[in-house]
């Protein structure tokens, strides 16, 4: 018995085949010939796609069908002959209908219809902007794609498999994707904490740095990013021109305390001058042994007192107004220096409806959750979302909807306690902190807040339009921090909108 042949040999044995017959050198020749070379023929392929045609005009009217149908979709897709043959001789069993003769079937088209074909290019085409220019073989896919859906009269067959090539290579690219920015994210995190950290002492670039981190965190949204930018304008605008007045005023300032530190040493001069003419005069006095000698040095003494005299009292003013000056000045220092921190705290706040924003409202609340638990408190947070919000920006415009959220805001500030807090979350989502709340009084309290709003209608175009919101209230409980209130007031709104709307529901 001949040994068995290496790969090599049978390699080399197939490639004389293939220059003895005659035959192009295709994959599907090689593999034949490499097979009958080896004398190990390999099984048939599973006709997958040829099946899947077959499974496409196969009527499915009946439940005996569509259970047939069912159990043909699971054998083509695992691959199983058995199971195969089981649901065709099912089907064959079925016979025909003697009363009525079958439905005609519509034939799957062989090519591509024109405008789904458009339009699958068209996704193609705008999907590659995401994507970016690393990787080289989904732009070719996409390429190759974009140009064969767009050839007159693409056949179906070849566009499911291109379409397969090019899905399996792009969900690698989106996932690269994802990671790159999320890692960008990571990084600009450590740039804007590593900013807090190192102007821990200028509290008006704190609110900055804080929006700026609350702007790269994840889920972002073009409207969201636009808001911080507009804020961030705004409060850079106000610090600059805050800041150029403070430098002024504190230069003012230290002129005015170089010519205070100047007169003081003026009067320490004109002092000592004095007191030097005053020894000299007393010793010539002592000298004098006539009155008439005596008479000049003690007009020249009373002269100089005089002018001594007229010195210290000009000088004396002028002190007094540089003091004066200079505790205007100072004053006006920290006065800016006050401008400049409240500006950095709008970068906490909501512009549109004045609210806190989401930095601010995760700031307040850890401080009540703190205080709730030190004093042994009831905490409840009510979670908000407007109903039909959509609708009244598709009929009344984006600024009516805008305008909307502001008339919200407004009477939720006039109803609502001094010490209840209101934080815009995202869109037309607003979060009430209440302090000092139980459950029940919390849920009395939106639904108060509701009946309001249906008394104070908001003005659009001299039209009136209701607003109203579906809540869900909870009460922080032990150790629950604020991302599970978050979460159960979540839960609790959403069942408030499945129930009909314009409800308040308690977690």
């Amino acid at each position: 018995m001949a040994p068995p042949k290496s790969p090599s040999e049978i390699a080399r044995e197939t490639l004389k085949q293939l220059a003895a017959r005659r035959l192009p050198p295709t994959p599907d020749n090689y593999q034949a010939l490499y097979e009958e070379v080896a004398g190990t023929p390999s099984p048939p392929a599973f006709p997958v796609m040829q099946l899947r045609q077959i499974l496409r005009v196969i009527p499915g009217q009946t439940p005996v069908q569509k259970r047939l149908l069912g159990q043909l979709e699971a054998a083509i897709a695992q691959q199983d002959w058995s199971r195969l043959q089981n649901v065709i001789v099912g089907y064959a069993n079925l016979g025909l209908s003697p009363v009525s003769a079958p439905e005609p079937v519509e034939a799957v088209p062989a090519h591509l219809p024109p405008v789904l074909a458009q339009n699958l290019a068209r996704l193609v085409d705008n999907t590659l902007p995401a994507l970016g220019q690393d990787d080289a073989r989904v732009l070719e896919l996409a390429t190759q794609l974009s140009a064969f859906l767009r050839a007159p009269a693409p056949p179906v067959s070849t566009a499911e498999l291109m379409l397969g090539n090019f899905n399996y290579r792009l969900s690698f690219a989106a996932e690269d994707q994802a990671s790159i920015r999320m890692n960008l994210l990571g990084l600009l995190h450590l740039v804007f904490e590593n900013i807090a950290t190192l102007s821990a002492d200028d509290e008006w670039l704190r609110g900055q740095v804080e929006a700026l981190l609350a702007a790269s965190t994840p889920p972002l949204t073009l409207r969201r990013l636009d808001d911080v930018q507009r804020r961030l304008k705004d409060v850079i605008f106000k610090q600059t021109e805050a800041k150029e007045r403070m430098v002024q005023a504190q230069a003012q300032v230290r002129e005015l305390l170089a010519t205070f530190i100047e007169r003081l040493a003026q009067m320490d001069e004109s002092s000592s001058t004095y007191n030097q003419k005053l020894e000299d005069c007393a010793e010539r006095i002592g000298q004098a042994t006539q009155l008439q000698d005596i008479t000049p040095l003690l007009e020249e003494v009373m002269a100089t007192t005089r002018a001594m005299a007229l010195n210290s009292r000009v000088t004396r003013g002028e002190l007094q107004e540089l003091r004066a000056r200079a505790e205007a000045k100072h004053a006006e220092v920290d006065q800016l220096r006050q401008e400049l921190i409240r500006a950095s705290t709008q970068a906490r706040h909501d512009p549109l409806t004045g609210s806190l924003n989401r930095k601010g409202f995760d700031e307040a609340i850890e401080r009540e959750i703190a205080r709730a638990r030190r004093q042994d408190s009831p905490l409840c947070v009510a979670l908000l979302d407007v109903d039909n919000f959509k609708t009244i920006n598709d009929r009344l415009g984006h600024a009516a909807g805008d305008e909307a959220l502001v008339h919200l805001a407004q009477v939720t500030r006039e109803v609502m306690r001094p010490q209840d807090q209101l934080a815009r979350y995202g869109g037309e989502e607003f979060v009430l902190i209440l302090p000092d709340t139980e459950l029940a009084e919390g849920v009395k309290a939106m639904e108060r807040l509701q009946r309001e709003l249906t008394t104070r209608y908001f003005l659009k175009d001299k039209e009136r339009v209701l607003i109203t919101f579906s809540a869900g209230v909870v009460q922080l409980e032990g150790e629950q921090d604020s991302a599970d209130a978050l979460r159960r007031a979540d839960q609790a709104m959403y069942l408030a909108k499945r129930a009909g709307k314009n409800r308040v529901m308690a977690a």
